[in-house]
């Protein structure tokens, strides 16, 4: 359930930090607290920044940021699916949808479709194809519509530096109304899971605990003190176990057995996961680098981080077709190599070149194949 599901309850941390030129010495100090707005935020051209919490009306809250989107030029498709490039928008609930990042949403829904393929007991009846979609809102628009929404609740001064334009940092939507947001996504996601854990007649309530699970390392991942996005290595890995591990569980849980075979071979799979959440770590390699985040492209440089990310989608994936071909598999191992060969090309011709400039286009073009092999890996397993 995508950087799934976030709990509740951390500390206030204090950070300060002074800079100083010939002229001028300014002390910036962060207090994040649990779901609380920062309520301001000023840069100027010396790259010194100041970040202070303060008891201001909520819709008051502005980004002091340079404007560097291109807003009237943005793409009212791109707001929508929640990628950069948006257009800006006044539209609340546009805003809201924006802040769930649609397009991040059918990796998990696929993910999903796996695990119900690889528990053998799916059937085309109305019950199971109900019990899936049900599962699917669970695992796509409410829990990592809620991932997303509380990740960028975090970002929120990162995002003041990479992307100003953004609705959290541009004061496009109040803190009040992303908190409202954030409790109603992760509530709604666990109620779901407790409805279909009934449905299901489990004695244990399984699909429950996976969100929950899948919750508590969301949170983690996004925010202090533990914030495990902050280690390059740690926090990629998490993020992709949470788009496809945490899916396939819930999806195989709700129709079947989720056996130890499986959840190694799927956790396995997460190492490929690692790779594409790398992918997004290069938009936003100037606000880490200013706050202290060892993303890969920061602590390894760009160039090296980019060939670790495509290094650790195809060695994974080549992994399990081996695993496949040793399991007397052949014509799945033979379909799953055929599903990387398109990802190889998509990787020169778009990632290696400019991980940056290309992103979207990369994932656009490449993930479709990578996904499917997750399929072929989950009828593989269910034979």
């Amino acid at each position: 359930m995508a950087s799934l599901v976030n709990m509740i309850s951390v500390s206030p941390t204090t950070f300060s930090t002074t800079r100083t030129t010939t002229t001028t010495t300014t002390t910036s100090s962060l207090q994040p607290r649990l779901l609380q707005l920062p309520s301001s935020v000023s840069f100027n051209n010396r790259w010194r920044f100041t970040v202070r919490a303060a008891e201001t009306d909520a819709n008051e809250v502005k980004s002091q940021a340079p404007d560097k989107a291109p807003g009237k030029n943005g793409s009212s498709f791109n707001q929508l699916l929640g990628i950069k490039g948006a257009a800006q928008e006044t539209n609340k609930w546009k805003i809201r949808l924006q802040l769930t990042k649609p397009v991040t949403w059918p990796p998990l829904v696929w993910g999903v479709v796996c695990g119900a393929a690889a528990s053998g007991n799916f059937q085309w009846t109305f019950e199971d194809v109900a019990k899936s979609i049900l599962c699917m809102m669970m695992s796509g628009p409410f829990l990592t519509g809620y991932t997303q929404t509380m990740n960028d609740w975090y970002d929120r001064e990162i995002d003041a530096i990479n992307e100003p334009y953004r609705p959290i940092p541009s004061g496009s939507i109040a803190e009040n109304e992303v908190i409202t947001q954030i409790w109603v996504l992760l509530l709604g996601g666990l109620t779901i899971a407790g409805i279909l854990d009934t449905w299901a007649g489990h004695d244990f309530p399984i699909v429950f605990y996976l969100a929950l699970g899948g919750s508590l390392l969301s949170y983690i991942y996004s925010a202090p003190p533990l914030k495990l996005k902050q280690n390059g290595w740690i926090g990629n890995f998490a993020l992709g176990a949470s788009y496809i591990s945490l899916p396939w569980w819930a999806g195989q849980a709700l129709f079947g057995t989720l056996t130890p075979d499986i959840i190694v071979l799927t956790i396995l799979y997460s190492i490929a996961g690692l790779g594409i959440a790398i992918v997004n770590d290069f938009k936003s390699i100037e606000g880490d680098r200013a706050l202290g985040l060892q993303s890969l492209p920061v602590a390894f440089g760009a160039e090296t981080a980019k060939w670790i990310c495509v290094g650790a989608i195809n060695i994974t994936q080549l992994s399990v077709a081996g695993y496949l071909l040793g399991a007397d598999k052949p014509y799945y191992a033979l379909a799953l190599v055929g599903l990387i060969v398109p990802q190889v090309i998509f990787q020169f011709k778009y990632f290696l070149k400019d991980p940056v400039k290309y992103d979207v286009k990369y994932q656009a073009s490449a993930q479709p194949f990578l996904v499917l092999g997750l399929l072929v890996t989950a009828l593989a397993t269910s034979h």
